[in-house]
């Protein structure tokens, strides 16, 4: 609301019954604004039309999972085959190689040394094998 001015004796002491409507209109300029600025892009999409075709979802052959196992002792268990250090370096090349190889699944005896587990995570980073899982047994307390 706008008042008068400050001296009393002039306008007969009387508030004046006015709404400034300049900050109004400026906040609805800039609303408007902001509308027009937003609404293209909320609606903006590529409208096309898909072709239909009667095909089926091939599933992917199921890529069994390789076993590593390692027991207290330190040796290595291939899929139950026991192999060293450099077989198992070996047998892992290949999987590395390929796009999505099969998942490695380490099962690792309890008693056995970290540095067992460190060497062979090791050798499955430098051949390039990504898919690698630890094995446990469910704790049936």
């Amino acid at each position: 609301m706008a008042f008068g001015n400050f001296d009393q004796n002039k306008a007969g002491g009387h508030a004046m019954a006015e709404i400034n409507m300049i900050p109004l209109i400026d906040v609805m300029l800039v609303l408007l604004v902001i509308f027009m600025i937003t609404a293209p892009m909320m609606t903006h999409s590529v409208k096309i039309d898909l072709p239909k075709a009667s095909s089926q979802v091939q599933p992917a052959p199921p890529v069994e999972p390789v076993n590593l196992a390692i027991d207290g002792d330190g040796h290595l268990f291939w899929n139950q085959d026991a192999v060293s250090r450099e077989q198992l370096q070996q047998r892992l090349q290949p999987l590395g190689q390929q796009a999505d190889g099969p998942e490695v699944h380490i099962r690792a005896d309890r008693n056995v040394a970290y540095h067992f587990i460190a060497e062979t995570l090791a050798d499955a980073a430098n051949a390039g094998v990504s898919k690698i899982g630890f094995v446990s047994e469910p704790d049936t307390k």
